[in-house]
């Protein structure tokens, strides 16, 4: 998943919604809330475009070298 512009542009698009939804004033993202779960997955979805792993795949156990997407 090194590289992949797809899986990056859709991280940042939804860090970017979630942004406007908390400076436009809609929803207050410092308590808690299932945003959350949105802000980590993509920020984790980000960081596997440039360095490769995945942590996700390591607690799933999908691979052995936690890479997304691997075959």
């Amino acid at each position: 998943m090194k590289g992949n512009r797809m899986s990056r542009m859709m991280s940042v698009m939804v860090l970017i919604s979630l942004a406007a939804t908390h400076f436009s004033g809609q929803f207050d993202l410092l308590h808690p809330s299932f945003l959350w779960i949105a802000a980590f997955s993509s920020i984790m979805a980000f960081q596997a475009t440039f360095t490769g792993f995945c942590p996700a795949g390591a607690i799933m156990g999908g691979s052995k070298k936690a890479a997304c997407c691997s075959k």
